[in-house]
């Protein structure tokens, strides 16, 4: 039997480091609030998609934000840039990363972060957005647009699904918008990913091990085919109100998924090894 790796407990680093601009500043008590979150034992998100040609050299843009963890730690290149999108400021310290931007209203941090944000906000104002708590964007999206607007259209998204169902519903709205702003997004974790699939194909690598489930979006989703993977469809109708698409496993070869006329989210989840 394949059961995920589970962590429980607090941020292990004790405390919170944040580099900016060469200074260092130390956020005492900067925990995280979930405390029954799941780390991989490696930690790496092997990317389980086949290569695919991108409209830029640019690097991804990393958003972290105050959901469920689920990695240990996160590979971040020089031209990547990292935004942590309000609570999920607590998290950098985990993964060790240092965030580009902090953005957010901040509603979700406790009182020490909230204490830490505004020691940063006295020395790198820069770094810091801060959003009224009455608007329409998300603060996930208000991330996405910024990274958008710094000509970005590759996004990796952590830290996204569960806590509040509601949360999760709307970040996977956001890689709908991230698609019709001719960018590609995914919700990443420990345990798998979520993509959304619009009039377009998409390849899994044969090293992927895991179960894939594809709903629709629209109210039908047209011309749906998979190939390569245990229960293979041709040509189908995949309807918002009937899930046929659930559950569905690769088989250790080259997988195709692909959709002709409407929008599928698609969520992998990864067999992981045995503990």
């Amino acid at each position: 039997m394949r059961v995920p790796f589970a962590y429980r407990g607090v941020d292990p680093l004790g405390i919170f480091l944040c580099k900016f601009e060469q200074i260092k500043y130390t956020a005492y008590g900067l925990k995280s609030k979930r405390r029954n979150c799941r780390i991989v034992r490696d930690g790496s998100w092997t990317e389980p998609l086949q290569e695919r040609k991108t409209v830029n050299t640019m690097g991804k843009c990393i958003l972290i934000g105050a959901g469920d963890l689920t990695m240990g730690e996160l590979s971040v290149t020089e031209e990547d840039y990292v935004i942590a999108v309000d609570g999920g400021l607590s998290y950098c310290g985990i993964l060790n990363v240092e965030p580009d931007l902090i953005i957010g209203d901040f509603d979700s941090m406790s009182e020490q972060e909230k204490l830490a944000m505004e020691q940063l906000q006295q020395t790198v104002p820069e770094k810091i957005c801060r959003l009224p708590e009455c608007k329409d964007d998300t603060d996930m999206l208000a991330a996405i647009k910024r990274g958008l607007e710094l000509g970005y259209n590759d996004f990796r998204i952590y830290a996204a699904t569960g806590g509040r169902f509601d949360h999760t519903l709307a970040n996977i709205q956001c890689l709908l918008y991230l698609k019709n702003h001719g960018a590609v997004g995914y919700l990443v974790d420990g345990t798998g990913m979520v993509l959304v699939l619009q009039n377009e194909a998409v390849h899994f690598r044969k090293e992927l091990e895991g179960t894939m489930s594809l709903f629709a979006l629209t109210k039908e989703a047209k011309g749906v085919n998979i190939r390569g993977m245990k229960y293979p469809l041709e040509n189908a109708v995949i309807t918002n109100d009937f899930p046929i698409g659930i559950s569905n496993e690769f088989l250790g070869e080259e997988a195709e998924v692909s959709v002709e006329d409407g929008e599928l989210v698609c969520m992998i989840r990864y067999y992981e090894d045995e503990v």
